[in-house]
């Protein structure tokens, strides 16, 4: 296929059927003189293509299906292995599958011929050992994108850097630098400027810090959303691999809900519907075929049928790997929350702009009035005889403490906050077993007022296991088998073998089978097998499979029309829901292979047993037969076979998890395609329904459900807490009239049909062991192992983001408030400043990144879960919160605003002296109250606050760098040495917001929040 080196005509390597004239090499006996120059290599591929041809040609006879491994090291020692390929035309095969090139497919010899060449088996898939991988990883590349690269850290400083406010402070201190060295020289004049420049790369450092671990931390994750499970067949073998394992020549099993993982040629399947949209743009659904439209693109997604392709490149050589490379994964998607608190951010920042301002015109009106006087108590501006440099160096001092309370009055920590907590939120919640794809979801999730979940594998174990068998209308107990005529046991092992999409490996005759396929399709694969001694690999042999209609939970059946070689019988089977198939039917057979009439009499006494088995909280799965004469897939008048009964039980821990939700407030409903009588005992067993006395308006099946009438649905819908033997449909419904009535509604879902339900939630939550790929991508948060308890898990921690959120709201406000009143009447009374702008700088970095570390790191606690769902209209800053940030706040003012103007007669100390104190004071109040933000209702602060190490490290270093602020970088902060009585009365002041906080707690406050009044009092 490739041209070699030297440019010499070569031929490819051809098989029966193929022409001299096409210039192939015809591998025939006649054909095989090669002429000397040919390389060693060729003799390798001619002898392994025919040891192949001869495998198949033994297997076909003998019905062997092991995998005969090919040492081809064997062959030449010099040669590598990957060197096996280069008679393939790479390019050639990319564009084949790029273009959609049938003539190249049928120059090529079809899929079969291809597969051949890739050294693979359309039964068997490639041998699949280290060193088989290896070559394929080479000589065609991983099944792996180039990502384009995540933002680097330079990227976050310089983001950092355009902050208009840090622009304006960089000016000042270049100025203020500038002027100080040239009044006071090098050795003293650079303090101001460069303490002011110091402070401003530390804020700049951390923020750009954070933000780059929040961004690397959210690539790691994408990457895990991205390793989708792909089933393949390596060595006969059905196995579970990583998308990115795949390699050329793979054979893939694709099912309905499965990612396409890379390029590829239809081998088999039946009713095969991919969705391109994702590449093409087209909504329409495309039919895949091995005559028309045998080609299977990457990032497609199988929408109906079932099918097996033979996999020709992947990663870059892809169209979808080269669509993907392109794509940033970099996360800006802002949240409800993150917009409700830029919003808040903007007020306050507009508020603290105006006092700023303020500041600013009376600074500037005390200084050009001689108001204004040095530390020696001389006057800054007389007028003419000032010097401009000392007028400039005065004028930039002051804009510089004007834009510092600027920095301080924004909030800018609380959209940081918001990042964190939710960063922090989701790489916990990895370990809780649930993978967040939408930040927002973090956030509804405590705001859920109902959570409709499935059955199967959510509450219970989706470990299923054939428990009951009743034959017609009689039960076999036990491995009483050996009663039922041989006829029957091999009419049910057609509609085992022949009507599934499960399969069974046997490395040898002595082992033990392994089983692959959904649970429901390995637990009836392994009976047959192991109780009914069905051998799957010579069913497949003798029979024909003619036509499938695949399961799906809208028909809640599948049915197989076979042909039997031996006899060239034809036969219909159908396999599904008991009583659907029941349906079905109008004859039975009894143990001994009589076909009988099934009167009514009869079909009642087979419902009684299907009931029997529902209630018993079994999942019935019927059997039904009908040999035709004709090639069409008959549903009607068809023989009843018999019922298995499955046992799943409940996951342990699901009925306290159902308990949980019920303290918190939040409702439950389990909506299932199971029986009614299924779904009521899971229910009970699961707490779900509280009673056995189970009213209509509790339990409903689908089709009453949408047969209610509009009125009717919206009144009996929040009383209803289980719907069984529902479509898609019907659980879409649900949602969307839940929604009608106010709920925030969470629901679970595994299937393709899921998709509109999950997409239509508040949060959708998609199973990640069962789910299908379109589920998972029409979901919020994924539930890597399938468990309700999960589901609680993610409720609390939605509910703990939005309560971290809340604490440290409540944290900078009163810094905030504190900070800009203390400012404001300092400079109104005084005309200077008690806080420095490299001091306002360092509470700045304590409150916005420090504080939102501390406080944003919180884990859930089971206390969230007393109280009802977080209303999406209610206020960010709560009644509570206004309480003890105001009392807080006017402690803080009162204090520092009576140190500022008595501290020096009371202490009797120096400006300086009584300046840092009162910034030390200052400081330690908000270390203080750090602790009384962890809990905002709670008087016992303390609790639980060793979980928390991160709030301990940072209240830790925040006292440390406190202390080296006054006591070493003196000239830095601005700040005198305190001696041991200063600090102790700065710790008592700083302390006392703890008994304060205790005292603010006992007092009540209105559930109706504080601004509804306000509004009422305009209006």
């Amino acid at each position: 296929m490739s041209q070699n080196p030297a440019n010499m005509s070569t031929k490819r390597l051809c098989g029966p059927g193929s022409s001299p004239e096409s210039g192939d090499v015809i591998l025939e006996p006649s054909s095989l003189k090669l002429r000397e120059p040919r390389k060693r290599w060729r003799s390798a591929f001619i002898a392994i293509y025919f040891t192949r041809a001869l495998r198949s040609l033994v297997r076909e006879i003998i019905g062997n299906t092991t995998e005969t491994v090919i040492n081809v090291k064997g062959i030449d020692e010099n040669v590598k292995e990957d060197r096996i390929f280069a008679s393939v035309d790479r390019k050639k095969l990319i564009i084949m599958i790029k273009d959609k090139r049938l003539d190249h497919l049928h120059e090529l010899g079809g899929a079969e011929r291809i597969a051949a060449e890739l050294i693979s088996n359309p039964e068997t898939g490639i041998r699949g050992d280290e060193e088989d991988l290896k070559s394929r990883r080479a000589a065609f590349g991983e099944n792996k994108y180039h990502r384009p690269p995540p933002k680097s850290f330079l990227y976050f400083v310089v983001d950092s850097l355009k902050d208009l406010t840090i622009i304006i402070l960089l000016v000042c201190a270049s100025l203020s630098l500038a002027f100080g060295i040239k009044e006071e020289g090098p050795r003293e004049g650079w303090y101001d400027g460069g303490s002011i420049s110091i402070a401003v790369f530390m804020v700049v450092m951390v923020s750009a810090v954070t933000n780059f671990r929040q961004s690397r931390q959210f690539h790691e994750l994408s990457k895990v959303s991205d390793n989708i499970q792909i089933d393949v067949v390596r060595n006969g073998r059905r196995q579970h691999i990583s998308i990115f394992d795949i390699v050329v020549g793979d054979v893939v099993i694709l099912q309905i809900g499965d990612q396409i993982p890379a390029d590829g040629l239809f081998l088999d399947g039946h009713s095969l519907q991919i969705d391109e949209s994702s590449m093409t743009g087209e909504s329409e659904h495309i039919e895949i075929n091995k005559e028309s439209h045998p080609f299977l693109v990457s990032g497609g997604k199988v929408v109906d049928g079932y099918g097996r392709m033979l996999v020709i490149s992947v990663g870059m050589n892809t169209a979808w790997g080269e669509l993907m490379s392109s794509i940033s994964h970099d996360n800006n998607e802002l949240t409800p929350l993150q917009y409700r608190l830029s919003k808040l951010t903007s007020a306050i920042g507009k508020a603290g702009s105006l006092i700023a301002f303020f500041v600013l015109v009376v600074l500037l009106v005390r200084y050009f009035t001689g108001n204004t006087v040095d530390e020696k108590g001389n006057r800054q501006y007389i007028g003419k005889k000032t010097k401009v440099d000392d007028i400039m160096n005065g004028v930039v001092h002051i804009i510089s403490v004007a834009v510092t309370i600027i920095v301080v009055a924004i909030p800018e920590g609380l959209p940081l906050a918001v990042t964190l907590t939710l960063a922090y939120s989701m790489k916990r919640m990895m370990a809780d077993q649930a993978m967040v794809r939408r930040l927002s979801a973090c956030e509804t999730m405590g705001s859920a007022t109902i959570i409709c979940t499935d059955k199967t594998g959510t509450l219970t174990m989706n470990q299923m296991k054939v428990v009951k068998f009743t034959l017609g209308k009689e039960a076999i107990l036990g491995n009483k088998v050996a009663v039922i005529n041989p006829g029957i046991i091999e009419l049910i092992h057609q509609g085992v073998a022949l009507n599934t999409t499960a399969s069974v490996y046997k490395a040898d005759s002595s082992s033990e089978p392994e089983f692959s396929g959904s649970p429901t399709e390995k637990a009836i694969l392994s009976w047959a097998v192991m109780e009914l001694n069905m051998d799957m690999a010579k069913m497949k042999l003798s029979y024909e499979i003619l036509h499938v209609e695949t399961f799906n939970s809208q028909k809640k059946r599948s049915g197989a029309l076979v042909r039997k070689k031996s006899t060239n019988t034809v036969h219909a089977h159908w396999k599904g829901a008991a009583e659907i198939i029941l349906r079905m039917c109008s004859k039975y057979y009894d143990k001994s292979g009589a076909v009988k009439t099934l009167d009514e009499d009869d079909r009642k006494a087979v419902l009684h047993k299907i009931e029997d088995m529902a209630s018993q909280a079994l999942r019935c799965i019927a059997f039904a037969h009908l040999e035709v004469d004709h090639q069409t897939l008959t549903e009607e008048k068809l023989i009843f076979l018999g019922v298995v009964g499955l046992k799943d039980p409940c996951r342990e821990g699901v009925k306290d998890a159902i308990d949980l939700c019920r303290r918190a407030k939040v409702k439950i409903k389990m909506i299932t395609g199971d029986n009614i009588l299924t779904a009521k005992a899971i229910a009970l067993e699961c707490g779900i329904l509280e009673s056995s006395t189970v009213t209509d308006s509790e339990l409903v099946e689908g089709v009453q459900f949408r047969n209610f009438s509009y009125e009717d649905r919206m009144e009996k819908i929040c009383q209803i807490k289980v719907m069984a033997r529902s479509s898609p449909s019907d659980k879409l419904l649900m949602i969307k009239s839940l929604k009608e009535k106010g709920e925030v509604v969470g629901v679970t879902g595994d299937g393709t049909n899921d998709a509109p339900a999950l997409k239509e939630a508040n949060v959708g939550l998609a199973m990640g062991i069962q789910g299908t790929e379109v589920a998972k991508e029409s979901s919020d948060i994924v539930i890597m192992d399938d468990n309700f308890k999960s589901v609680v898990s993610i409720l609390k921690w939605g509910r703990c983001v939005y309560n971290n959120i809340q604490k440290f709201i409540q944290f900078q406000l009163t810094v905030n408030v504190a900070a800009l009143i203390i400012n404001l009447v300092a400079a109104c009374s005084s005309g200077e400043v008690p806080l420095t702008a490299v001091q306002l700088l360092w509470v700045n970095l304590i409150m916005d990144t420090l504080g939102a570390l501390a406080l944003a790191t919180d884990r859930p606690t089971d206390e969230l879960m007393d109280k009802p769902p977080i209303g999406w209209t209610q206020p960010l800053i709560t009644n509570v919160m206004w309480r003890n940030l105001s009392f807080q706040a006017l402690y803080q003012v009162t204090v520092l605003l009576t140190l500022q103007f008595k501290g020096k007669s009371i202490f009797k100390v120096k400006e300086l002296v009584k300046n840092t104190i009162i910034f030390n004071t200052f400081v330690l109040c908000q270390v203080f109250n750090e602790f009384n933000a962890r809990k905002l209702e709670k008087k016992n602060v303390f609790q639980g606050i060793f979980r928390n190490r991160l709030f301990l490290w940072i209240v830790a270093a925040t006292i440390i760098l406190q202390v080296l602020m006054v006591e070493l970088l003196r000239k830095f902060a601005d700040t005198e040495r305190l001696n041991w009585t200063q600090w102790a009365i700065c710790v008592i002041i700083a302390a006392l917001s703890w008994p304060l906080a205790w005292v603010v707690k006992c007092i009540p406050v209105p559930e109706k929040p504080f601004l509804d009044y306000l509004k009422r009092t305009r209006s």
